[in-house]
């Protein structure tokens, strides 16, 4: 395993420009337009799949990166790019990452193909855990998953939201309810396969930002799938409930199967933050060069020029932040202060904080659509939001140092 270090090889420095100028390129001058469309943009992911970046072996390629950092610097070029874009291109990884963390070989073998398709059949994925009820507090989850064992079928039951590319995926996977006694410790994943019956798209959420990424509802009515659909086995997850009711007396903590998801994704999603913010620092930046006021750039006024250095200095430290979770994770070395979390934390944070600074260096400029700060400021808020708010991350940091 490498050590830490902050400087790019030149293989990740090439990979780094690919997508650099794909972002520039192709979605930059397509962003503004699938925002206001409010549509997947399958064009774009199709240009995306012809190039090799939407693919699993590009994201094996940068997930299996020995110094970790491959995952990071792809997801921020590609959300310097344009967020809504972006996330459509790349949220297939969250579902693909699910079957990784908790599948075995053969069904990452078999259905993670399955979730890209290929250039000439683009398919999508989605991961299926936050309910109407249940976001957060994943313990509240009401979608139920019952063994039926003379077919050797789990039959799944209940309602998902906020899913990313919910029912138009080509499959998902669900976490559902298999023991409701052990809490979120009763909780198991589920691959259900293309044109299932049964699962269906509910509402498609009209959204502030990331609008060319589709969320929306997914309802579950008497879903039955595979008992080999089950990832990593109905054994295993027969060994890990049994552990989890004999631990329930010590209060010992035992990770569910959406947690160990969201814990391997937290620092790429810091990435996704830190792409966006740097977008807006830059247009603020060429924006304070050129925009003439009182007869000199405002970037020479103290105010102006103070801003874009903390800008500037918390988009470093957030990259820098990012890097050192995803070395880590790469390394095996245990969060034990949260660092996943605070990656995530932070990043989102200065996202939110950078993009609002970017729209008052542009003034009335920055608050139009003819700029497009505005529309990164809307992305920026999902950040704060999705795969754990930021009250969770501190919630989880705050546990982390008082153990």
């Amino acid at each position: 395993m490498g050590e830490f270090t902050l400087e790019l090889n030149e293989d990740q420095k090439q990979v780094r420009d690919w997508l650099h100028g794909f972002a520039a390129d192709v979605m930059r001058p397509a962003a503004a337009e699938w925002d206001e469309r409010e549509e997947t943009p399958w064009p774009i992911i199709q240009e995306a799949a012809k190039l090799g970046i939407y693919s699993l072996d590009f994201y094996a390629q940068q997930f299996f990166d020995p110094t970790g950092l491959g995952i990071p610097m792809a997801m921020e070029e590609l959300f310097w790019g344009d967020a809504g874009i972006a996330l459509s291109i790349v949220g297939t990884g969250l579902a693909a990452v699910g079957v990784l963390a908790n599948g075995t070989e053969e069904q990452i073998g078999t259905w993670v193909p399955q979730m890209y398709g290929d250039a000439t059949d683009i398919k999508v994925a989605a991961f299926c855990s936050s309910e109407p009820d249940a976001g957060s507090d994943v313990a509240s989850m009401r979608t139920r998953a019952v063994y039926d064992e003379a077919k050797d079928e789990w039959v799944l039951n209940g309602t998902k939201t906020w899913a990313t590319n919910g029912g138009i995926a080509n499959v998902h996977v669900v976490v559902a309810v298999v023991d409701a006694e052990l809490g979120s410790k009763g909780h198991a994943s589920f691959i259900v396969p293309p044109n299932t019956p049964g699962l269906s798209q509910g509402q498609k959420f009209q959204k502030h930002g990331i609008r060319a990424s589709h969320t929306a509802e997914v309802v579950l009515e008497d879903v039955r799938v595979p008992g080999h659909c089950l990832l990593g086995g109905k054994e295993k997850l027969d060994e890990r409930l049994a552990r989890a009711r004999e631990r329930a007396q010590s209060g010992e903590r035992v990770k569910n199967a959406a947690m160990a998801t969201f814990e391997a994704s937290r620092p790429a999603v810091g990435a996704m933050a830190v792409g966006t913010a740097r977008a807006a620092y830059e247009v603020a930046l060429d924006y304070a060069k050129t925009r003439v006021q009182f007869g000199r750039p405002i970037i020479e006024n103290q105010g102006v020029a103070f801003q874009l250095a903390d800008m500037a200095t918390q988009i470093d430290a957030a990259r820098l932040l990012v890097w050192r979770a995803s070395w880590m994770a790469t390394a095996g070395k245990p969060f034990t202060a949260a660092e996943g979390s605070m990656s995530k934390l932070y990043a989102s944070e200065v996202a939110k904080q950078v993009t609002a600074q970017a729209i008052q260096i542009l003034g009335g400029n920055g608050y139009t659509r003819e700029y497009p700060v505005e529309r990164m400021h809307r992305d920026a808020a999902i950040y704060t939001i999705f795969e754990g708010t930021s009250e969770i991350q501190r919630m989880v940091i705050s546990r982390a140092l008082a153990k």
